[in-house]
């Protein structure tokens, strides 16, 4: 495996562990919207294993469905960063409710969510896409199900870099 492809890999495996991390943080911290943040928690660890069973199943064969990750690696890491630091500020000081949900926008807009669910969102190219497809079929387009359970709950959605 390249080597560079394969930090790809561990930093968007990263990048999913991370997001759940901070929606669990989230889910202990808001009571009223715990069973949101639990369902996006599952969700990003699902994420995480689907992209670890393709890494150790498919790439040392040459089938890795690349659209599943992003491409560059340094927007990975920066993002990996960012939720790193922003997991040990919420631990010492909470969010806002309003805050967590527009964090999690954000992440969900980032540039590794998006290559994830922009291959979600494609015409299935290859028996293997469809399997991953197939596999991670219920946990669609969190970035709207974040805002659409903002809005629903009275939660102003603000827009630029939290």
């Amino acid at each position: 495996m390249n080597k560079d492809f394969a930090a790809i890999l561990d930093e968007s495996i990263k990048l999913e562990l991370h997001a759940a991390d901070l929606y669990f943080l989230f889910h202990k911290l808001f009571l009223e919207d715990a069973d949101f943040w639990w369902k996006l928690v599952l969700e990003e660890k699902g994420h995480a294993s689907l992209i670890r069973s393709a890494k150790e199943t498919f790439e040392p064969i040459g089938k890795f469905p690349h659209g599943l990750v992003a491409s560059v690696l340094n927007e990975l890491i920066d993002t990996n960063n960012r939720l790193d630091s922003l997991i040990k500020k919420y631990e010492e000081t909470s969010p806002s409710r309003e805050e967590a949900f527009n964090i999690a926008f954000e992440i969900e807009n980032s540039a590794g969510e998006l290559h994830f669910q922009k291959f979600m969102d494609k015409k299935v190219d290859s028996r293997i896409d469809e399997i991953f497809k197939q596999l991670n079929k219920d946990d669609l387009d969190h970035a709207k199900r974040i805002s659409s359970y903002m809005a629903s709950h009275g939660l102003q959605l603000r827009s630029g870099k939290a």
